[in-house]
């Protein structure tokens, strides 16, 4: 059912993508959806390819342990090939083999539910997100909530992984 309600809202939503200038990218094992829905799915990532807005990223079956270790396998594979060296390998190189290449990495993960946990979901890329846990169901999650969770965030104090210090002596 809810493949079929995918491939519904794809159909219905391809031409307002295309109004608002939303590029469609699916991530994940798209190619063990169901034909139809695969189908859509390309069809829909086609038709947005061009588009430079906003990007919206759906990931079905999607894990980040498997992004993970995809990219590893293909750096080897070009490093045993020759095109790759190892002491070349960083987190940029590292970066562009992940199923989401091209887009920046998150600033805010929110989980809703109340779950306490990230559950396998870009665990590369959300390393430095900001994480807003909320009790709220998703399907009760509303426009008042996003916001709700958009200030929290304009709250905090961002500094990737360094101390105060640090970012006090970074910024001069």
């Amino acid at each position: 059912m809810l493949m079929t309600l995918l491939e519904e809202h794809l159909r219905k939503e391809s031409d307002t993508m295309m109004r608002d200038n939303v590029r469609f990218r699916a991530i994940g094992n798209v190619w063990e959806l169901p034909p139809a829905v695969r189908d859509v799915v390309r069809e829909t990532e086609e038709m947005t390819r061009k588009n430079d807005g906003l990007c919206l990223q759906l990931a079905l079956s999607y894990g980040g342990r498997a992004d993970i270790v995809e990219a590893c396998r293909i750096i080897a594979k070009k490093a045993a090939a020759g095109g790759l060296r190892p002491e070349d390998i960083n987190d940029s190189v590292f970066a562009m083999h992940l199923q989401t290449q091209g887009i920046p990495d998150p600033d805010l993960l929110i989980r809703t539910s109340g779950e306490k946990r990230v559950s396998n979901f870009l665990l590369w890329q959300i390393a430095y997100a900001e994480l807003y846990m909320t009790e709220v169901l998703w399907p009760d999650f509303s426009k008042e909530h996003l916001l709700e969770a958009v200030a929290d965030f304009t709250e905090r104090e961002r500094r990737f992984g360094l101390t105060k210090e640090q970012l006090a002596m970074a910024a001069g």
